[in-house]
């Protein structure tokens, strides 16, 4: 039978079967009907064949519509960086035809050590035909040919951090699943553009601001000479993503916990420092910083992070509160949580939960060293993250304060926070966590104590503007100081806001501290002329005092000055006073004191911050005065950065001091300009100027900015920020 005929029977019968014209149309026959008889057994075959999988494509690339949408398009390299709760698209490319009848597939992602479906570390995606809000499901959404589209949708609350994929199809022949290919790891971040996620912000300028900003500015000073810098948080640089997702991995804290935000800001609260668990940053406030660097010569996050990173995980040196806040902002925003770094101007330290700053006097009116634990620091940098907390009654959610600086131990850890804003603008210092210590830094009474003949002490005078003042962040789209100090308290004196402290205070150590009540008809303030002291000159204060009776008051003040760490921490005192006045009735009377320069030329410390400190009794009412200010003698900010070409900066800087600066460091860096650059300058001598020209060559388009920072032992806090618009080539 000619169907039956092999390829080999035919190739012999034409050449060996009749000659001529008969012989070849036979040969062609045959051939033909072979031909058709093979066709058709493929085109029945074909459906029964295995289905697997020949490639992935997570359509990562930056400028892709996957990076776009989720707005992570910032972010270096080419990896599939998404948001939980959005959509994302993936193409595979199958060995054959997808049969919806007949096929089936499942994506898998897996992150952590022991990925679990129970703990939703181990995600099983099904095929469906319409997608769903707040649930792990994927649609085929184009074909062509062997290759199909999907549309793949995540859960809001979904755990973020690297996760593993692969992919798995069945037929009926059998099934498969792709390898793990570490090329194909999908990073999950949170989502501020998630309605369903518990970071959701809703205005776009804000998310611009607090999750999309690069850079920032920190405050620092006192809150009558408030300083500022810029500071580089730079968290879509290269390898800063693999060092965030780093210090979450360091952290410990079980992969199934990192779908929460309070759990992700409590332990980064905890690893950005070192105290208790090798963390980020050392701290140092003693002044000597050999073995490391400078608090005050860091100028962005980028090199401290990318060095513990690459260190495995041994701890940087070193750093102080503006440091541990503008690493924990970098690391909070390039996670997805939107975070921005405050500063608090006179922010107390209260040590023994009373939430109350308590200062203890001797029979003498001398400070009483030992008992003085409390503590009021110029300045303190923390951070503010914005979230829900559906684990707070209703209406605590939005902003939500965390301090990383080691001060006091949390559950104890050195971690402070998350505590609503909410709740410590209306006293509920029982809301977790750490609601009242931050209560303390920024609306705590300073309570004065004397001791008795008997050794009991007494409650002599209660200063309740004290404490936190001029609140400040960097504003929304400017680099404007925005003051937000109304957002943590109440108007000072309003009713509402001695509500808030009385019932703060009824959950501290000292709940009857305001059951006694003091007449005072005598006040006293000291009060700085313009921008205030000048480094390298001297001191000129002025005090202030009131006498709101109509009879004549008299008293001696006594002064004391003392160097001071910005935290509070007093070196030592350079100068003692005392000055007698007398008052007559309803006068105010306006005294001018002055500091040498000599006095404290040898002894500042960083910040170079002082603690003014006044005392006396009035003799006639026994009225006991107190008042303690602290005030920072001001440095030159290094004149703007002139850009004369598009690829050098001048930088002048001019010592303001009648002495030689010793081994003066200057440290260049710009996000898209310039890497981290140390130029030693050397010896600067008195009211000498320096210049010096840096050249650089920029890698990133658009509004950049250049920053330059100068350190020696006798000067710090210098600064300066250049603007520099890069064009596209």
């Amino acid at each position: 039978m000619l169907l039956l005929a092999t390829p080999e029977q035919l190739v012999r019968y034409s050449c060996h079967g009749r000659s001529g014209e008969t012989a070849g149309r036979y040969t062609m026959i045959i051939a033909l009907t072979f031909s058709i008889s093979l066709s058709l057994s493929l085109s029945l075959s074909v459906s029964e064949l295995m289905l697997s999988v020949h490639s992935v494509d997570l359509l990562s690339s930056k400028m892709g519509q996957n990076r776009m949408e989720h707005h992570t398009d910032h972010y270096h390299g080419n990896a599939l960086i998404i948001r939980r709760g959005q959509t994302f698209q993936i193409e595979l490319d199958l060995s054959r035809p997808f049969n919806s009848n007949t096929d089936k597939l499942h994506l898998d992602l897996r992150t952590g050590p022991l990925p679990m479906v129970s703990k939703n570390t181990h995600v099983i995606i099904q095929l469906v035909e319409e997608l769903e809000d707040d649930r792990w499901e994927a649609k085929i959404v184009e074909r062509n040919g062997n290759r199909i589209k999907l549309s793949v949708n995540s859960h809001a609350k979904a755990v973020i951090g690297k996760y593993k994929l692969t992919v798995t199809v069945e037929s009926p022949k059998g099934g498969s699943a792709t390898t793990r290919d570490p090329r194909k790891d999908i990073v999950m971040l949170f989502n501020p553009w998630c309605e369903d996620d518990t970071v959701y912000m809703d205005d776009e300028e804000e998310k611009k601001e607090y999750v999309l900003n690069d850079t920032g500015r920190l405050y620092y000073g006192t809150e009558k000479q408030i300083g500022d810098r810029t500071w580089n948080y730079g968290q879509f640089l290269e390898g800063m993503l693999e060092a965030c997702l780093y210090v979450l991995e360091k952290s410990e804290i079980p992969p199934p916990g990192r779908g929460d935000p309070v759990n992700v800001v409590r332990v980064i609260s905890a690893m950005i420092n070192s105290q208790d668990d090798n963390g980020v940053l050392a701290g140092n406030w003693s002044g000597n910083y050999v073995g490391g660097v400078s608090p005050t010569a860091w100028n962005g996050s980028v090199e401290i992070l990318k060095k513990y990173h690459k260190e495995g995980g041994l701890p940087v040196k070193y750093g102080q509160c503006w440091v541990f806040s503008g690493v924990t902002t970098t690391v909070l925003r390039c996670l997805g949580i939107p975070c921005r770094s405050v500063t608090n101007f006179q922010s107390a330290h209260d040590t023994d939960v009373s939430l109350t700053t308590d200062m203890y006097f001797d029979e003498k009116m001398e400070p009483f060293d030992e008992l003085n634990t409390d503590s009021v620091w110029n300045f303190h940098v923390w951070n503010d993250c914005w979230m829900a907390r559906p684990d707070l009654p209703p209406g605590n959610g939005g902003w939500q304060a965390l301090d990383a600086t080691p001060q006091e131990t949390s559950q104890g850890t050195f971690r402070c926070g998350p505590a609503s804003v909410t709740a410590i603008r209306t006293g509920q210092v029982y809301l977790k966590y750490d609601t009242p210590f931050i209560f303390a830094e920024v609306n705590s009474d300073k309570i004065y104590w004397q001791r008795n003949l008997d050794g009991i002490f007494t409650q002599i005078q209660c200063e309740k503007k004290a404490v936190g003042h001029c609140i400040s962040t960097k504003a929304v789209g400017s680099d404007k100081r925005n003051d937000i100090t109304h957002l943590y308290k109440h108007t000072e004196g309003s009713e509402e806001e001695r509500i808030a402290v009385e019932t703060a205070s009824r959950y501290g150590t000292k709940p009857d501290v305001y059951s006694t009540s003091m007449a005072e008809d005598v006040s006293l303030e000291v009060k700085l002329e313009g921008e205030g002291p000048r480094m390298g000159a001297d001191a000129q204060l002025t005090i202030v005092m009131t006498n709101f009776s109509s009879q004549t008051r008299k008293t001696t003040l006594h002064i004391q000055v003392a160097v001071m760490y910005y935290t509070g921490v007093l070196k030592g005192t350079v100068k003692k006073d005392k000055m007698p006045v007398a008052l007559k009735p309803n006068e105010v009377k306006a005294m001018q004191w002055v500091l040498p320069y000599h006095s404290y030329q040898d002894q500042l410390v960083d910040q170079a911050a002082l603690m003014l400190t006044l005392s006396g009794r009035v003799s006639e009412t026994q009225q006991v005065l107190a008042t303690q200010t602290s005030f920072r003698l001001r440095t030159p900010d290094l004149r703007e950065a002139v850009v004369g070409k598009k690829m050098t900066a001048k930088i002048t800087f001019t010592n303001p001091l009648p002495r030689t600066l010793k081994g003066v460091v200057l440290r260049v860096e710009g996000l898209g300009l310039q890497e981290v650059k140390e130029v030693v300058v050397g010896d600067v001598g008195s009211h000498s100027t320096v210049t010096r020209t840096e050249h650089f060559i920029p890698t990133q388009a658009g509004h950049r900015k250049l920053v330059a920072a100068l350190d020696c032992k006798q000067l710090t806090q210098v600064h300066g920020v250049a603007d520099i618009v890069v064009q596209d080539q």
